[in-house]
């Protein structure tokens, strides 16, 4: 099963990313109403910024995004001491 994000649900019953006792996405027209554009601005500087770089992955390739993993999971190169 994928590595996906749990929020705190106590805290923020109404997240974007809670999901069911299956692992289905609840609010999953959320995502999928966005444009690709608003999707990488909220994964990059929005709500899902905190995620780390694995959470995004698989949340992006269950709601079928997958192609944007390389704008949303940016690798930092660091130059050589």
């Amino acid at each position: 099963m994928p590595n996906f994000y749990s929020p705190d649900l106590g805290s923020d019953p109404d997240s974007p990313f809670a999901r069911d006792e299956t692992g289905k996405l609840v609010r999953r027209m959320y995502w999928l109403d966005m444009g690709d554009a608003s999707l990488v601005l909220a994964m990059t500087q929005g709500l899902g910024a905190p995620l780390t770089a694995d959470h995004k992955r698989a949340h992006l390739e269950d709601i079928g995004r997958g192609h944007l993993i390389d704008q949303v999971c940016t690798q930092e190169i660091l130059p050589p001491d």
